[in-house]
């Protein structure tokens, strides 16, 4: 099951708390997909730690597309 965050319209922090909320529930081989204007350096970090793996698209438009995975 995939599950989509769009926080192009959302103001920081609030798209960070509801990616870390939401992988907080992700079950394993489900998948997060965020939607972004910036590059997560933040939440890449936070990543970094887990047992995610996550890999980012930039499109024409300029939205950072985020899939990420729980191991």
């Amino acid at each position: 099951m995939t599950h989509l965050i769009d926080g192009r319209d959302m103001v920081p922090p609030e798209p960070l708390q509801l990616t870390l909320a939401a992988l907080d529930t992700l079950a394993k081989g489900e998948e997060l997909v965020l939607l972004l204007n910036c590059h997560p350096t933040v939440l890449f970090n936070v990543l970094r730690g887990t047992d995610s793996t996550w890999s980012e698209t930039i499109h024409v438009d300029g939205t950072h597309e985020i899939r990420i995975r729980r191991g």
